[in-house]
């Protein structure tokens, strides 16, 4: 019978969090080793993946940076036995070992081959039980790259550049940087013209702090960036903002602001740069007939829906496809990368900023983006990124600007490039759907389905979209 952990004496509960700890780290020395067999022995279609990171992000709550992480020490430490030997035996964290790996992967250029064997053994004993500090191992490896890393001073060399970029819970963005000098210097000179402290209008003295400031002036260079006409092409389009809005509340901020034609479109400034440049019409039409669509149109769940039937896809309008923030029933705004925006800075962007307003149905569908011909152009790409959002294979979910265009129904056979025909899909999994048996449909919700082959299920049970346990999921 388990003892209940209020019963615990104190001295227990110290010993059990001991031993509990040392169990944690001998599973995750065997989940390494279970991922090194999985990659050699599992096949790509099987996983349905390119490696296991993907299918252990998809089948576990493992974040796609830890999944990745744990297949990295799998494929490595089968090179160094010493660093898995500590690992194996529970005195070295699984987060020192991929400190010291990384190290022993690439050693200092002009550190000699009895000196890496010596430096990593001197790191392992380093990184070896309670006393091991991250820090320590950090700084010896440092003096190590500093001493035999070639001629190049630190503050020189380019190659430690580094830039994360991480999203929060509450959906905001930490950037963490590590430049060498020169790439500093460039940031440094392009922010400090924009960081200097401006008056209010009242006269008043400006109250923002330092680090404000530079976070003000970095958004401002963005910006200058995203309306230059020298962006590269990503996707088949030039990088710029695309919010995802319902109809009704389309409608909403319309009537909020002093006429129709404050909903910019971006088309209209790029048209000169885009090879389909035909500016979208102020009011949404259907994607496959280019029938204006109203906002009375669209109907509460079980009513009819002549949005729905307009747009192929036969469902009657579900209010948990959007996220109800509000708790009033209303919908929200949502960006591709960063997700719900709140109605306000929606008001705001669908006012002040050159961008594309994507319209929606109630089921999460596009509504105001023409029907294309042979191949997906930048208007149609945008409907299918608001639809699918990145991969819409199941458990993979890649960004939309690494995805490609896919007709279900190939259009050598005479599949169209319709809404109904399409579904976004990265490289590797555009490459699956291919060459294997793996199939996919668009269901009555309007949304991508895949049904795996027998190898992976015998039931071959459908499997939603990756975006409908996403983003619009209530």
């Amino acid at each position: 019978m388990t003892t209940e952990i209020w019963q615990l004496s104190e001295s227990e509960l110290l010993a059990d969090s001991a031993a509990v700890s040392h169990r944690i780290q001998l599973l995750e020395a065997r989940r390494i080793a279970l991922v090194a067999e999985i990659d050699t022995r599992v096949s790509r279609e099987k996983l349905g993946f390119p490696g296991p990171a993907g299918w252990l992000t998809s089948t576990t709550l493992l974040s796609p940076s830890k999944a990745t992480k744990i297949v990295a020490l799998a494929r490595g430490l089968k090179n160094f036995p010493d660093i898995a030997d500590a690992v194996n035996t529970g005195v070295m964290s699984v987060d020192h070992a991929a400190l010291i790996l990384t190290f022993a992967e690439t050693p200092p250029k002009d550190l000699p081959e009895e000196g890496r064997d010596m430096a990593r053994a001197a790191l392992i004993k380093a990184a070896t039980g309670p006393d091991a500090r991250t820090g320590r191992i950090r700084a010896a490896i440092t003096r190590l790259e500093d001493e035999f890393g070639g001629k190049t001073p630190p503050p020189e060399n380019t190659d430690r550049n580094e830039l994360f970029a991480s999203k929060t819970l509450n959906g905001r963005l930490v950037l963490k940087g590590d430049f060498d000098a020169i790439t500093g210097e460039k940031l440094l000179t392009a922010l400090s013209p924009l960081t200097e402290p401006h008056p209010a209008v009242d006269g008043s003295q400006d109250d923002r702090s330092p680090a404000k400031r530079r976070a003000d002036a970095f958004g401002h260079i963005l910006d200058q960036y995203l309306a230059s006409s020298d962006r590269p092409i990503e996707g088949g389009e030039r990088p710029h903002l695309n919010l995802h809005i319902s109809l009704r509340d389309l409608t909403d901020l319309r009537d909020s602001a002093d006429s129709a034609d404050d909903i910019a479109d971006d088309e209209n400034t790029r048209a000169a740069d885009e090879s389909d440049n035909t500016a979208e019409a102020t009011d949404p039409v259907d994607i496959n007939t280019g029938s204006p669509i109203t906002a009375d149109a669209t109907t509460e769940p079980g009513g009819d829906s002549d949005s729905d039937e307009a747009s192929g896809t036969g469902a009657a309008p579900d209010r948990g496809a959007y996220r109800d923030l509000f708790g009033d029933g209303t919908t929200v705004g949502w960006l591709p990368w960063m997700g719900p925006l709140s109605r306000n800075t929606s008001r705001q962007l669908a006012c002040d900023c050159v961008l594309t307003a994507i319209v929606m149905d109630e089921n999460g569908n596009p509504l105001n983006l023409a029907r294309t011909a042979r191949t997906v152009t930048a208007k149609q790409r945008k409907a299918l990124i608001a639809r699918d959002h990145g991969c819409a294979f199941p458990g993979c979910g890649k960004p939309a600007a690494w995805t490609e265009g896919h007709h279900i129904y190939h259009w050598s056979d005479g599949g169209p490039t319709d809404m109904n025909n399409l579904v976004l899909l990265c490289g590797f999994h555009h490459r699956l759907l291919h060459h294997s048996d793996w199939e996919v449909f668009i269901g009555t919700d309007g949304h991508p389905w895949f049904v795996p082959p027998a190898t992976v299920d015998p039931c071959r049970q459908p499997r939603p979209s990756h975006a409908r346990a996403g983003p619009h999921i209530a």
